[in-house]
């Protein structure tokens, strides 16, 4: 992930939870709120009930490359948190490829193509 499109501040997290539309499914939680610097940035919460840091990392980058594959296929100008649930660990790449389409469906953040 590029590290301008990295949500990285406690504030901007706080400020999603808060203000952002929650957009839920069984693997995951998300949540999505307009910016004002015409880009999208993405955050990624993984808690310690995912279990140990191997796998908290693995669910880590598993979300992230399945953004950075969807990113072009998105709106911009959103801040995107994506919170992983424990279910989510053991997944397959392409598991959690289609999950995070159909959650990034949901939310309304995919283009249409007319």
């Amino acid at each position: 992930m590029w590290r301008k499109s990295r949500l990285r501040r406690r504030s901007d997290f706080l400020r999603l939870r808060a203000q952002g539309r929650t957009t839920q499914h069984s693997l995951m939680h998300m949540n999505v709120l307009e910016n004002d610097i015409g880009q999208n940035r993405y955050g990624f919460i993984t808690s310690k009930r995912l279990g140990k840091a191997v796998a908290r990392n693995r669910v880590r980058r598993l979300l992230r490359e399945a953004v950075r594959h969807h990113h072009l296929q998105l709106l911009q100008g959103y801040d995107v948190i994506l919170i992983a649930r424990a279910k989510l660990v053991g997944l397959s790449y392409a598991d959690v490829l289609r999950h995070t389409a159909r959650l990034f469906e949901q939310a309304g953040l995919l283009k249409r193509d007319f």
